[in-house]
């Protein structure tokens, strides 16, 4: 795996996490404005996630270097 394509993981996995984090916290009663921020911002992030790890997949996929055919 290159180095750019973990790189691109690990981001898509803090992002996942810190919008999955703000979208649990939502469980509880908050005041509207920050229900409305969070809300916002851990779709966002959980988008953000599965978008950069789906290119970074891609780019993965890209890098391996295809077999000659016999």
């Amino acid at each position: 795996m290159p180095l750019q394509s973990l790189i691109m993981f690990i981001v898509a996995a803090v992002f996942g996490l810190v919008g999955t984090g703000l979208l649990l916290a939502l469980r509880k009663p908050q005041a509207p404005a920050r229900v409305y921020v969070y809300r916002m911002v851990g779709i966002m992030a959980v988008s953000l996630a599965i978008v950069l790890a789906f290119s970074a997949h891609a780019m993965w996929q890209w890098s391996v270097t295809p077999s000659p055919v016999s």
